[in-house]
């Protein structure tokens, strides 16, 4: 894919990146309610909260991508950041979207100057996993879920 940018999201992209985001949670087989669209859409645009989002742009100027990153505080090495959600659109795959919208974390990175970004990814995603391993390293740690008692 020729000519992509990669800009924060804007307000007029909440309906492009719902959707992008609604491709994001069926790949997870994650069920996202109204309310729960609403809610990250509006941490995005609050600036008293972390999540950021980065949208990859064709040359029309089309969402075709999307990231959520955040800075996250680390006792062992400091503020870092964390790059919560990556998806670009099957339709446009392979052609730079992610790598670009991880040069622009990267460079982001840089500027805050977090010393690291670290993700997780499912084990079976093989073709996100074969990209990210151009990008980064994949570390020893092994990720757990701990849900509070229900009532």
């Amino acid at each position: 894919m020729s000519e992509l940018t990669v800009t924060p999201a804007r307000p007029e992209d909440e309906p492009r990146w719902r959707e992008l985001f609604r491709g994001y949670a069926a790949f997870y087989a994650f069920p996202l309610t109204d309310a729960d669209y609403a809610r990250v859409w509006s941490w995005i645009h609050d600036p008293a909260r972390e999540t950021r989002c980065l949208l990859a742009r064709d040359a029309a100027g089309v969402p075709v991508g999307l990231a959520h990153y955040r800075a996250y505080d680390a006792p062992l090495r400091g503020t870092s950041g964390f790059l919560d959600d990556l998806y670009v659109d099957p339709a446009v795959r392979g052609g730079g979207a992610v790598d670009a919208l991880l040069a622009e974390v990267r460079r982001i990175a840089a500027v805050e100057g977090w010393p690291v970004v670290r993700w997780n990814t499912a084990e079976d995603n093989y073709r996100a996993r074969a990209v990210y391993d151009r990008h980064g390293e994949k570390t020893v740690f092994l990720t757990y879920s701990m849900s509070p008692p229900v009532d």
